[in-house]
């Protein structure tokens, strides 16, 4: 991609609403603008990133063995008048009359309306276990929406449901989801501490919610300071017994303030850590609180009909792209890891115009096309300074600078963004370098 021919709007200033890291380094680096209090327009650059997020989440609920599927934004009623719902849920549900006088809400989950369609479908137990999920657009009304994506009212969230024939096969399913998310962070730079937490309205006796570590974390986290250097990056066979992986994971103590005891705390105090967390992904186990609401049964193996047992999985994944940046950002602008970058590598040709600066950017570009590195070419007729700048806001991870007095020696300047390490060397080089990160 070439600047010049790109929709970047940059920001020189700070906004005043924004509060946060996040909020602010969106904005300035022109990856969403606010089209009402708590709903963003995503544009081209933070739409690659959610794009990248979105995927990664992606194979890392088909590799568990979840199947996708697409939900409607817009949900019926009554389907949450049978669970009992709709009136206890709240004023964050935004609730819809159609011009036939019916009762609808744009949906803020959807437990409802997976029950709905596993029970028009599954009639046997030889059809479990089961696991649907999709990506999709939800809506609770905050009533003060703020910090930007991290607490709108519209926002993209993974939402995967389970459907077991007993407790033990469910916990099996929620044992699958809990790797699969401690891999789906790993793989986007981050350490997700998994906390016991509260059902809250969703229901259920077992739940856990994956916290990532920032100074403007929204709640403090208490945990083991043995966390700090656990790798959660692990191969995992889904067809194993993953309790033991599941139970390691767990021993070690973590909890949200809301959850933590100081007084009956078991872990001694110079090996206790305080701090800020950000809440990423949330897991629940629930039984059979919907499938017996909503008729949702199945014939066992001794022919009687049985409730399913059921879990939820969420991942927040547009909150996901503001937990990164508050995670990993600078003075500059934003750090993003390698994986979720909206570009690999931006070459920065100092003197456009000039016929050799042209002629190596353009060689660069097509050495990191044909990698498949998603190079950004920064083509702009604009002051060195700013470009550079503009590089480090933007948080590419890889930086090529060729300008006119490196390439009489035929050299450029290799800038890693995370470190902010930068290293002069001829062109190939460079490339070899960044292609063998």
């Amino acid at each position: 991609m070439r600047l010049s021919q790109y929709f970047l709007p940059l920001l020189k200033e700070t906004p005043k609403e924004a509060q946060i890291a996040s909020h602010r380094l969106m904005l300035r680096a022109g990856m969403v603008q606010q089209s009402s209090a708590g709903i963003y327009s995503w544009l081209p650059l933070g739409k690659r990133v959610l794009d990248k997020i979105e995927n990664i989440v992606r194979e890392e609920q088909n590799r568990a063995g979840a199947l996708e599927i697409l939900m409607p934004t817009i949900q019926p009623a009554e389907l949450w008048q049978e669970s009992g719902r709709y009136d206890d849920y709240g004023a964050e549900m935004l609730r819809i009359v159609d011009r036939h006088e019916r009762n609808m809400l744009y949906g803020p989950t959807n437990e409802e309306q997976i029950t709905d369609i596993f029970r028009a479908h599954v009639r046997s137990y030889k059809a479990l276990p089961l696991n649907m999920y999709h990506i999709q657009w939800k809506f609770r009304d905050e009533v003060r929406p703020r910090f930007g994506i991290m607490r709108g009212r519209e926002f993209l969230m993974k939402d995967a449901y389970s459907f077991d024939l007993d407790g033990d096969k469910a916990r099996a399913a929620y044992n699958r989801m809990f790797v699969s998310y401690l891999k789906t962070f790993a793989r986007m730079g981050l350490t997700a501490i998994p906390m016991e937490a509260d059902t809250g309205p969703i229901g259920g006796d077992m739940s856990h919610e994956f916290i990532i570590l920032a100074e403007t974390g929204e709640s403090g986290v208490y945990f083991h300071k043995d966390w700090m250097n656990i790798n959660l990056d692990a191969d995992i066979d889904y067809n194993a017994d993953l309790q033991p992986f599941v139970d390691k994971y767990t021993s070690l103590y973590a909890r949200a303030d809301d959850m933590h005891d100081a007084d009956n705390c078991p872990v001694a105090t110079d090996e206790l850590m305080s701090l800020r967390g950000i809440e990423i992904g949330h897991i629940f186990y629930f039984g059979t609180k919907y499938s017996e609401a909503m008729g949702a049964t199945v014939s066992g193996p001794d022919g009687k009909a049985v409730p399913v047992h059921m879990g939820s999985y969420g991942i927040g994944v547009s909150r996901l792209v503001g937990g990164i940046i508050e995670a990993s950002h600078d003075e500059k602008g934003i750090i993003w890891p390698d994986s979720v970058a909206p570009f690999g590598v931006a070459i920065v040709n100092l003197k456009p115009g000039d016929a050799v600066c042209d002629a190596e950017a353009e060689r660069l570009y097509e050495q990191f096309d044909n990698a498949g590195l998603e190079p950004l070419l920064d083509d702009r007729n604009d002051r060195p300074g700013a470009k550079m700048a503009s590089m480090d806001l933007i948080g590419i991870p890889w930086q090529v600078v060729v300008g006119p007095r490196g390439m009489e020696n035929n050299m450029v300047e290799v800038k890693r963004r995370k470190t902010g390490e930068t290293a002069e060397m001829s062109p190939d080089s460079g490339v070899t370098k960044i292609l063998n990160r």
